[in-house]
């Protein structure tokens, strides 16, 4: 299984609109593949919005999008909207459950943690996480694990749904006094980049 994360930034104050168009269309687009999230931007870069999408392997992607691209209802109009399109292809970690597998509760936001690392690192980094992330799920539960395959490379993601930024606060202050978290406590990896995003679910998305 892969998936594909596509980050779409558009004009400010469009983007209620555009998850309207995207809402309209959808059920046309999932006769093709299903959606597994769609979110936007609520602090980190504004006006983004990110819809991710399950495919058994890139030669399925690759059929999907064709025959959907021949339907007339898709893709949603943008009416102008977007700035900027980026596409990534992760592989799950071994550990991640499949995204939308798990019961997260109404209401949620999600804390979307990006880190880059040093070429050839990557096994590592899934090994580490691998030994500590039961830990972490005793506080609270992951919705993603995954790293690059095509896109910007060697960049690990992990994505963690919380009830409020309070809870989030909470949870993570409590797991940071615990002996085995985070990896890092491991011995550090060399990190090129952290990057941070809390997001909001669409009302569409499978993912609440």
């Amino acid at each position: 299984m892969i998936y594909e994360v596509r980050t779409y930034s558009l004009k400010p104050g469009t983007v209620e609109q555009f998850e309207k168009n995207f809402a309209e269309a959808l059920p046309y687009r999932q006769k093709y593949s299903k959606l597994s999230a769609f979110w936007h931007t609520d602090i980190g870069p504004l006006n983004q919005v990110i819809h991710v999408w399950e495919y058994n392997d890139l030669n399925q992607r690759a059929d999907v999008r064709a025959k959907a691209g021949k339907d007339p209802h898709w893709p949603p109009k943008s009416d102008g909207a977007i700035l900027e399109m980026q596409s990534e292809i992760f592989n799950p970690a071994p550990f991640m459950r499949p995204l939308g597998s798990r019961d997260y509760g109404q209401g949620n936001i999600y804390e979307m943690r990006s880190y880059t690392f040093q070429p050839g690192t990557m096994p590592e980094v899934v090994k580490r996480w691998t030994e500590c992330i039961p830990y972490r799920e005793e506080y609270s539960p992951l919705a993603a694990g995954m790293y690059t395959e095509l896109g910007g490379l060697n960049k690990w993601v992990h994505i963690w749904p919380y009830k409020s930024l309070n809870e989030r606060n909470k949870i993570r202050a409590e797991a940071g006094k615990s002996d085995h978290w985070p990896p890092g406590k491991l011995g550090a990896l060399p990190m090129v980049r952290q990057e941070n995003k809390i997001l909001v679910p669409a009302a569409f998305s499978p993912m609440k």
